[in-house]
């Protein structure tokens, strides 16, 4: 019964963590084509208020998933160390391609801004052209394509357990 429960809450764990960066993503997507300088910083704080909800949820699959692994001994199986490799490769991989980009537009919309150790106080918006620039980047293409395929790997290495 315990492992049921376990499941659930990883599942419930996965789903949360889905939702709250599923704005961070959307956000990625909506700064390309916003225009006014309230508007971008509204989208901006709008993806950066998911983070709390997304961290935790992350904590909660990761958790449950390794005891989970523990009590069905999945840990001697290589899809588990795969999955847990995949996850933690795509974490590393959005924070360096997504973090800075995000940090460069809310420095650039004149938001307050982290440089990955601490955070800076706002500074007057960088110029019209500048923005448009930073706007226009592929970045959230990469970074979705980032996110994306390596979790549906991840599902399909919980689900089919191939190795």
């Amino acid at each position: 019964m315990l492992y049921r429960w376990l499941v659930f809450l990883h599942i419930l764990g996965t789903f949360g963590f889905l939702l709250a960066h599923g704005g961070s993503a959307i956000a990625a997507f909506r700064v390309r084509h916003e225009r006014s300088l309230d508007g971008l910083r509204a989208v901006l704080n709008l993806s950066s208020a998911s983070f709390g909800a997304m961290y935790a949820s992350l904590l909660l699959l990761l958790l449950a998933g390794i005891v989970m692994g523990f009590m069905g001994g999945w840990w001697a199986m290589g899809w588990i160390w795969l999955s847990l490799a995949l996850l933690l490769a795509t974490a590393v991989g959005m924070y360096l391609l997504a973090t800075g980009y995000f940090n460069r537009l809310r420095r650039a919309a004149g938001l307050a801004w982290f440089d990955g150790r601490r955070e800076h106080a706002a500074e007057p918006p960088a110029s019209a052209e500048e923005l448009a620039h930073l706007q226009a980047s592929g970045r959230p293409v990469v970074t979705t394509a980032l996110g994306v395929l390596p979790i549906a790997l991840i599902l399909w290495l919980m689900v089919f357990k191939p190795f």
